[in-house]
Protein backbone atom coordinates (compact mmCIF):
# COMPACT_ATOMS: atom_id res chain seq x y z
CA UNK A 1 0.00 0.00 0.00
CA UNK A 2 3.05 2.51 0.82
CA UNK A 3 4.73 2.01 -2.46
CA UNK A 4 1.23 2.79 -3.92
CA UNK A 5 1.09 5.81 -2.06
CA UNK A 6 4.76 6.99 -3.38
CA UNK A 7 3.89 5.80 -7.19
CA UNK A 8 0.77 8.21 -7.16
CA UNK A 9 3.05 11.01 -5.36
CA UNK A 10 5.54 10.76 -7.66
CA UNK A 11 2.82 11.04 -10.99
CA UNK A 12 1.63 14.06 -9.43
CA UNK A 13 5.30 15.88 -8.43
CA UNK A 14 5.91 14.60 -12.25
CA UNK A 15 2.81 16.20 -13.29
CA UNK A 16 2.67 19.77 -12.00
CA UNK A 17 6.39 19.80 -12.92
CA UNK A 18 5.42 19.15 -16.55
CA UNK A 19 2.88 22.12 -16.03
CA UNK A 20 5.70 24.61 -14.64
CA UNK A 21 7.67 23.98 -17.63
CA UNK A 22 7.18 25.91 -20.95
CA UNK A 23 5.86 24.33 -23.82
CA UNK A 24 8.53 23.91 -26.33
CA UNK A 25 5.42 23.67 -28.93
CA UNK A 26 6.19 20.14 -29.85
CA UNK A 27 4.34 18.06 -27.51
CA UNK A 28 0.80 17.53 -27.33
CA UNK A 29 -1.07 14.70 -26.00
CA UNK A 30 -2.70 12.41 -28.55
CA UNK A 31 -1.82 11.86 -32.44
CA UNK A 32 -0.79 15.01 -33.80
CA UNK A 33 1.27 16.85 -37.10
CA UNK A 34 3.67 19.72 -36.13
CA UNK A 35 3.26 23.00 -38.30
CA UNK A 36 5.87 24.02 -40.15
CA UNK A 37 7.11 27.24 -40.57
CA UNK A 38 6.63 27.47 -44.08
CA UNK A 39 2.56 27.14 -43.39
CA UNK A 40 2.90 29.59 -40.49
CA UNK A 41 1.94 33.57 -41.21
CA UNK A 42 4.70 35.65 -39.77
CA UNK A 43 3.87 38.55 -37.83
CA UNK A 44 4.57 42.34 -37.89
CA UNK A 45 5.52 44.07 -35.09
CA UNK A 46 3.82 46.87 -33.48
CA UNK A 47 4.19 49.03 -31.16
CA UNK A 48 1.73 51.05 -28.47
CA UNK A 49 1.40 53.55 -25.81
CA UNK A 50 -0.85 54.81 -23.62
CA UNK A 51 -0.90 58.56 -24.72
CA UNK A 52 -0.45 58.19 -28.63
CA UNK A 53 -2.33 56.27 -31.13
CA UNK A 54 -1.21 54.38 -33.78
CA UNK A 55 -2.82 54.19 -37.22
CA UNK A 56 -2.83 51.39 -39.77
CA UNK A 57 -4.18 52.23 -43.42
CA UNK A 58 -4.94 48.68 -45.14
CA UNK A 59 -5.36 48.50 -48.92
CA UNK A 60 -9.30 47.42 -48.11
CA UNK A 61 -12.22 47.68 -45.85
CA UNK A 62 -11.89 46.39 -42.50
CA UNK A 63 -14.28 43.27 -41.83
CA UNK A 64 -12.63 42.01 -38.88
CA UNK A 65 -10.52 42.60 -36.08
CA UNK A 66 -9.66 40.37 -33.13
CA UNK A 67 -7.25 41.06 -30.11
CA UNK A 68 -5.24 39.35 -28.24
CA UNK A 69 -5.87 40.61 -24.79
CA UNK A 70 -7.35 43.28 -23.27
CA UNK A 71 -4.13 45.50 -22.67
CA UNK A 72 -5.29 47.16 -26.37
CA UNK A 73 -7.50 48.71 -28.06
CA UNK A 74 -8.31 48.92 -31.43
CA UNK A 75 -11.12 49.91 -34.04
CA UNK A 76 -11.86 51.62 -37.58
CA UNK A 77 -11.16 55.20 -37.51
CA UNK A 78 -13.94 57.21 -37.05
CA UNK A 79 -15.32 57.99 -40.91
CA UNK A 80 -12.63 55.65 -42.93
CA UNK A 81 -13.07 51.73 -44.00
CA UNK A 82 -9.89 50.93 -44.07
CA UNK A 83 -7.89 52.47 -41.22
CA UNK A 84 -7.47 51.02 -37.89
CA UNK A 85 -6.38 52.89 -34.91
CA UNK A 86 -4.69 51.00 -32.11
CA UNK A 87 -3.86 51.61 -28.30
CA UNK A 88 -2.37 50.15 -25.35
CA UNK A 89 -5.64 50.58 -22.88
CA UNK A 90 -3.02 49.44 -19.57
CA UNK A 91 0.04 51.61 -19.20
CA UNK A 92 3.40 50.13 -19.08
CA UNK A 93 2.04 46.17 -19.65
CA UNK A 94 5.00 44.31 -19.94
CA UNK A 95 3.57 40.91 -21.42
CA UNK A 96 3.54 40.76 -25.23
CA UNK A 97 0.02 40.48 -27.31
CA UNK A 98 -1.29 40.32 -30.76
CA UNK A 99 -3.97 41.67 -32.79
CA UNK A 100 -5.45 40.22 -36.43
CA UNK A 101 -7.43 41.87 -39.12
CA UNK A 102 -9.42 40.74 -42.16
CA UNK A 103 -10.00 42.90 -45.00
CA UNK A 104 -13.26 42.61 -47.41
CA UNK A 105 -10.16 41.98 -50.53
CA UNK A 106 -9.54 38.66 -48.84
CA UNK A 107 -6.18 39.60 -46.96
CA UNK A 108 -5.29 38.01 -43.26
CA UNK A 109 -2.94 40.27 -41.24
CA UNK A 110 -1.28 39.61 -38.02
CA UNK A 111 0.63 41.72 -35.46
CA UNK A 112 2.56 41.34 -32.25
CA UNK A 113 2.26 44.41 -29.93
CA UNK A 114 4.22 45.40 -27.22
CA UNK A 115 4.31 48.29 -25.11
CA UNK A 116 6.50 51.15 -25.42
CA UNK A 117 6.28 55.02 -24.03
CA UNK A 118 7.44 56.28 -27.82
CA UNK A 119 6.57 53.83 -30.30
CA UNK A 120 9.08 54.46 -33.39
CA UNK A 121 6.66 54.18 -35.96
CA UNK A 122 2.71 55.76 -35.48
CA UNK A 123 1.34 55.14 -38.96
CA UNK A 124 1.93 52.47 -40.64
CA UNK A 125 1.05 51.57 -44.34
CA UNK A 126 0.08 48.58 -45.60
CA UNK A 127 -0.22 48.73 -49.14
CA UNK A 128 2.92 46.71 -49.99
CA UNK A 129 0.43 43.98 -49.18
CA UNK A 130 -1.13 44.87 -53.09
CA UNK A 131 -0.04 42.46 -55.63
CA UNK A 132 -1.04 41.08 -58.70
CA UNK A 133 -2.49 37.73 -58.15
CA UNK A 134 0.60 35.46 -59.09
CA UNK A 135 1.78 32.88 -57.14
CA UNK A 136 5.50 33.91 -57.11
CA UNK A 137 4.38 37.58 -56.56
CA UNK A 138 2.26 36.54 -53.17
CA UNK A 139 3.52 37.83 -49.64
CA UNK A 140 4.12 35.09 -47.50
CA UNK A 141 1.37 36.66 -44.78
CA UNK A 142 -1.64 36.85 -46.80
CA UNK A 143 -4.00 33.92 -47.31
CA UNK A 144 -7.34 34.17 -49.17
CA UNK A 145 -10.19 34.59 -47.09
CA UNK A 146 -13.56 33.73 -47.99
CA UNK A 147 -16.53 35.89 -48.19
CA UNK A 148 -20.42 35.46 -46.86
CA UNK A 149 -21.46 37.60 -49.80
CA UNK A 150 -19.19 36.29 -52.31
CA UNK A 151 -19.63 32.64 -51.70
CA UNK A 152 -17.27 30.49 -52.97
CA UNK A 153 -15.43 33.40 -55.40
CA UNK A 154 -12.27 34.22 -54.06
CA UNK A 155 -12.09 38.13 -53.18
CA UNK A 156 -9.14 38.44 -54.85
CA UNK A 157 -9.81 37.62 -57.95
CA UNK A 158 -12.97 39.68 -58.08
CA UNK A 159 -10.44 42.45 -56.80
CA UNK A 160 -8.55 41.98 -59.66
CA UNK A 161 -10.97 41.45 -62.49
CA UNK A 162 -12.94 44.78 -61.50
CA UNK A 163 -9.50 46.54 -61.75
CA UNK A 164 -8.72 44.86 -65.02
CA UNK A 165 -11.87 46.14 -66.52
CA UNK A 166 -11.46 49.50 -65.05
CA UNK A 167 -7.71 50.07 -66.61
CA UNK A 168 -8.93 48.71 -70.31
CA UNK A 169 -11.75 51.20 -69.90
CA UNK A 170 -13.13 50.04 -72.97
CA UNK A 171 -16.80 51.02 -74.40
CA UNK A 172 -18.62 47.76 -74.88
CA UNK A 173 -21.99 48.73 -74.55
CA UNK A 174 -22.97 52.23 -76.68
CA UNK A 175 -27.01 52.35 -76.68
CA UNK A 176 -27.57 52.53 -72.87
CA UNK A 177 -26.89 55.89 -71.24
CA UNK A 178 -28.56 58.71 -69.86
CA UNK A 179 -27.91 62.54 -70.12
CA UNK A 180 -29.75 65.98 -68.55
CA UNK A 181 -28.90 68.59 -67.11
CA UNK A 182 -24.94 68.46 -67.64
CA UNK A 183 -24.55 64.95 -66.47
CA UNK A 184 -24.42 62.06 -68.65
CA UNK A 185 -24.57 58.34 -66.88
CA UNK A 186 -24.00 55.48 -69.09
CA UNK A 187 -22.76 51.95 -69.04
CA UNK A 188 -19.75 50.87 -70.66
CA UNK A 189 -19.89 47.51 -70.45
CA UNK A 190 -21.09 44.21 -68.75
CA UNK A 191 -18.61 41.24 -68.13
CA UNK A 192 -19.32 37.91 -66.11
CA UNK A 193 -17.62 35.60 -64.41
CA UNK A 194 -18.39 32.48 -62.36
CA UNK A 195 -21.45 33.71 -60.41
CA UNK A 196 -20.58 37.61 -60.64
CA UNK A 197 -21.82 39.92 -63.15
CA UNK A 198 -19.61 43.32 -63.66
CA UNK A 199 -21.27 46.75 -65.02
CA UNK A 200 -19.15 49.13 -65.76
CA UNK A 201 -20.19 52.38 -65.25
CA UNK A 202 -19.11 56.15 -66.05
CA UNK A 203 -20.69 59.32 -64.84
CA UNK A 204 -19.54 62.47 -66.79
CA UNK A 205 -20.38 66.07 -65.88
CA UNK A 206 -20.32 68.44 -68.64
CA UNK A 207 -21.49 71.41 -66.28
CA UNK A 208 -19.27 74.16 -64.05
CA UNK A 209 -21.47 72.51 -61.05
CA UNK A 210 -20.05 69.69 -58.82
CA UNK A 211 -22.16 66.73 -58.48
CA UNK A 212 -22.12 65.06 -55.13
CA UNK A 213 -24.05 61.38 -55.66
CA UNK A 214 -26.47 60.41 -52.94
CA UNK A 215 -26.66 56.77 -53.85
CA UNK A 216 -26.83 54.72 -57.32
CA UNK A 217 -30.21 52.01 -57.51
CA UNK A 218 -30.09 48.98 -59.28
CA UNK A 219 -33.41 47.25 -59.42
CA UNK A 220 -35.56 45.00 -61.58
CA UNK A 221 -38.78 46.20 -62.32
CA UNK A 222 -42.18 45.85 -64.50
CA UNK A 223 -42.16 47.47 -67.67
CA UNK A 224 -45.95 48.35 -67.76
CA UNK A 225 -47.72 48.90 -64.89
CA UNK A 226 -51.27 49.02 -64.07
CA UNK A 227 -52.83 51.66 -62.44
CA UNK A 228 -54.12 50.62 -58.82
CA UNK A 229 -51.53 48.00 -58.82
CA UNK A 230 -48.78 48.05 -56.74
CA UNK A 231 -45.38 48.50 -58.13
CA UNK A 232 -42.84 44.89 -58.05
CA UNK A 233 -39.37 45.75 -57.37
CA UNK A 234 -36.40 44.07 -56.80
CA UNK A 235 -33.65 45.67 -55.82
CA UNK A 236 -29.91 44.05 -56.89
CA UNK A 237 -27.07 45.55 -54.11
CA UNK A 238 -23.58 45.15 -55.41
CA UNK A 239 -21.02 43.30 -53.61
CA UNK A 240 -18.19 45.40 -54.67
CA UNK A 241 -17.53 48.08 -56.27
CA UNK A 242 -13.81 49.62 -57.32
CA UNK A 243 -13.29 53.29 -57.33
CA UNK A 244 -16.77 54.67 -56.48
CA UNK A 245 -16.33 58.56 -56.14
CA UNK A 246 -19.48 60.43 -54.41
CA UNK A 247 -18.37 63.43 -56.19
CA UNK A 248 -17.82 64.25 -59.51
CA UNK A 249 -16.17 67.52 -60.19
CA UNK A 250 -17.07 70.72 -62.75
CA UNK A 251 -15.75 69.04 -66.00
CA UNK A 252 -14.73 65.81 -65.11
CA UNK A 253 -15.95 61.99 -65.32
CA UNK A 254 -15.59 59.00 -63.06
CA UNK A 255 -16.07 55.43 -63.98
CA UNK A 256 -16.97 52.71 -61.03
CA UNK A 257 -17.29 48.86 -61.25
CA UNK A 258 -19.85 47.32 -59.40
CA UNK A 259 -19.82 43.20 -58.90
CA UNK A 260 -23.49 42.05 -58.75
CA UNK A 261 -24.18 38.10 -58.14
CA UNK A 262 -25.89 37.35 -61.11
CA UNK A 263 -29.09 37.26 -62.40
CA UNK A 264 -31.01 37.72 -65.46
CA UNK A 265 -34.49 39.64 -66.02
CA UNK A 266 -37.98 38.08 -66.42
CA UNK A 267 -40.62 38.52 -69.07
CA UNK A 268 -42.47 41.56 -69.07
CA UNK A 269 -39.82 43.20 -66.78
CA UNK A 270 -36.41 45.49 -67.03
CA UNK A 271 -33.74 46.48 -65.32
CA UNK A 272 -33.31 50.14 -64.12
CA UNK A 273 -29.84 51.73 -63.05
CA UNK A 274 -30.98 54.97 -61.30
CA UNK A 275 -28.10 57.75 -59.55
CA UNK A 276 -29.62 59.92 -57.46
CA UNK A 277 -28.11 63.68 -56.92
CA UNK A 278 -27.89 64.73 -53.26
CA UNK A 279 -29.37 68.15 -52.28
CA UNK A 280 -30.39 68.38 -56.34
CA UNK A 281 -32.36 67.26 -58.88
CA UNK A 282 -30.06 66.31 -61.79
CA UNK A 283 -31.09 62.40 -61.98
CA UNK A 284 -30.24 60.49 -64.09
CA UNK A 285 -31.78 56.74 -65.30
CA UNK A 286 -31.31 54.27 -67.72
CA UNK A 287 -32.83 51.12 -68.61
CA UNK A 288 -31.17 47.41 -69.23
CA UNK A 289 -33.08 44.59 -70.81
CA UNK A 290 -32.38 41.01 -70.58
CA UNK A 291 -30.46 40.10 -73.89
CA UNK A 292 -27.91 42.87 -72.54
CA UNK A 293 -27.48 40.86 -69.69
CA UNK A 294 -27.30 37.68 -71.35
CA UNK A 295 -24.46 38.99 -73.79
CA UNK A 296 -22.20 40.22 -71.26
CA UNK A 297 -18.55 39.35 -72.35
CA UNK A 298 -17.05 36.48 -70.27
CA UNK A 299 -13.93 37.29 -68.98
CA UNK A 300 -11.10 35.50 -69.62
CA UNK A 301 -9.02 34.04 -67.09
CA UNK A 302 -5.67 34.53 -69.23
CA UNK A 303 -6.37 38.20 -70.36
CA UNK A 304 -6.94 39.16 -66.44
CA UNK A 305 -3.72 41.77 -65.88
Amino acid sequence: MKQIFLMIALAITMSATAQQQPSTGDLYNGMTRKIEYDRMIPPYGIEVSFNKTVHIIFPSSVSYVDLGSSNIIAGKADGSENVIRVKAAVQGFERETNFSVITDDGCFYSFNVKYADEPEKLNVEMKDFIHDGEAVNRPNNSLDIYMKELGSESPKVVNLIMKSIYKSDKREIRHISSKRFGIQLLLKGIYTYNDFLYFHIQTKNTSQVSFDIDFIRIKIVDKKVVKRTAIQEQVIYPVRAHRYNIRIQGKKAERTVFALPKFTIPDGKQLVVELMEKNGGRHQRFTVENKDITRAKVIDDLKVK
